[in-house]
C-alpha cells in the first residue's frame, strides 16, 4: 500500500484481525496497545503521531462493556467520543486518513428493514449515545478525510466475544437463557478488517455499515454456535422483558439492527459472506477446540 499505518486498540481482537490481514499480505503497521496510547489524550496522541507519522489511522480502541456503560457513562464518552476526536483532529492536521468503528446501537431497532447509514439515529443506551458522540466528533474535526464503519454483533480470535463466553458457559455446564427477540446479523472480525481494507484501497470516505450478512437472533445464533463446536447442550429462549426482569441494569439494545452493507459492495466491490459460513471458520482459530 506504500502507507505508514497506525492501529489503535492493539489489545483487542478487531487489531487482531488487521495485524493477520496485513502480515498476510506483507504490510507493515504498528500496533499501539492502549497501555502504550490512551487516545482521549490529546498530547498523547500528537506524540505518537510525530513519532509513528502515519498516513493511515485505524482506530480499533474503544470501550465495548455495553452494561458498564451505563454505570460509567463518563468513561464510555472519554473512550467512545474523545479519543475518537482527539484522533480525527490529529489526523486532519497530518493528511492521514483515520478509520473508525462504530455500532448498530446507534439506532433504536424501531425499523424492520435492514438499516441503510441514512437512516435515522436514536440510540437508546449509554454505550450506543457515545459511539454516535463519536462519529460526530470526527464529522466536525475531519468531514473530508475519515471512514466509519458501523458494525454489530463482533467476534474473533483475540479477545473475548459472545461465541466464546456461550461455548464456555456450555462446556462449564452453566444454565443458558438467550434473549429471542432482538434480531441481527453476527459479524467476524477478519471480514470486517478485509471490507475496511478494500475501502482503503477504493479511496472511500463516509459511514458505511459492515456486518456479515444474512440475520438472526441470540438464541438461535447461540444454537448455531453449539452446532458448530459439536457442543450437545440445551438453550432456553427468553424475552426481552424476561432478562431485564434478571437483569435490571442491563443496557437497552435494539430490538432490530440487521444492517443494509449494500453502499459498501457500490464502493468497494467487497461482498460480505453469510455469518454461518464466517462463524465456522472462527471455530479452527478460536482457541476454543
Amino acid at each position: 500500500m506504500g502507507e505508514s499505518i497506525l492501529i489503535t486498540g492493539g489489545r483487542g481482537m478487531l487489531a487482531a484481525a488487521f495485524a493477520q490481514l496485513f502480515e498476510s499480505r506483507g504490510i507493515a503497521f504498528t500496533l499501539l496497545g492502549k497501555d502504550q496510547l490512551d487516545i482521549a489524550d490529546t498530547a498523547a496522541v500528537a506524540a505518537a503521531f510525530k513519532e509513528h507519522k502515519p498516513t493511515i489511522v485505524i482506530n480499533c480502541a474503544a470501550y465495548t462493556k455495553v452494561d458498564h456503560c451505563e454505570k460509567d457513562a463518563v468513561l464510555a464518552h472519554r473512550v467512545n467520543e474523545l479519543g475518537p476526536r482527539a484522533l480525527a483532529s490529529a489526523s486532519k492536521s497530518a493528511g492521514a486518513r483515520l478509520v473508525h468503528f462504530s455500532t448498530d446501537y446507534v439506532f433504536d431497532g424501531s425499523l424492520r428493514r435492514p438499516l441503510l447509514p441514512t437512516d435515522p439515529i436514536g440510540p437508546a443506551s449509554s454505550y450506543g449515545k457515545s459511539k454516535r458522540a463519536g462519529e460526530e466528533a470526527i464529522l466536525a474535526e475531519n468531514p473530508a478525510g475519515f471512514l466509519i464503519l458501523r458494525t454489530a454483533w463482533l467476534y474473533g480470535p483475540g479477545g473475548a466475544n459472545f461465541v466464546a463466553t456461550m461455548v464456555n458457559a456450555a462446556r462449564a455446564g452453566k444454565t443458558l437463557r438467550v434473549v429471542s427477540d432482538q434480531v441481527g446479523t453476527p459479524t467476524y472480525t477478519r471480514d470486517l478488517a478485509a471490507a475496511a481494507l478494500s475501502l482503503l484501497d477504493a479511496k472511500a470516505s463516509g459511514i458505511f455499515h459492515a456486518t456479515n450478512s444474512g440475520q438472526t437472533n441470540w438464541y438461535e445464533f447461540t444454537q448455531h454456535i453449539l452446532r458448530v463446536f459439536n457442543i450437545d447442550y440445551p438453550v432456553a429462549p427468553i424475552s426481552t422483558a424476561d432478562w431485564f426482569a434478571i437483569k435490571p441494569d442491563s443496557a437497552i439494545r435494539p430490538a432490530y439492527s440487521v444492517l443494509d452493507t449494500s453502499s459498501l459492495t457500490s464502493a468497494c466491490g467487497y461482498e460480505f459472506r453469510d455469518w454461518q459460513a464466517a462463524l465456522s471458520d472462527y471455530k479452527p482459530v478460536s482457541g476454543l477446540v
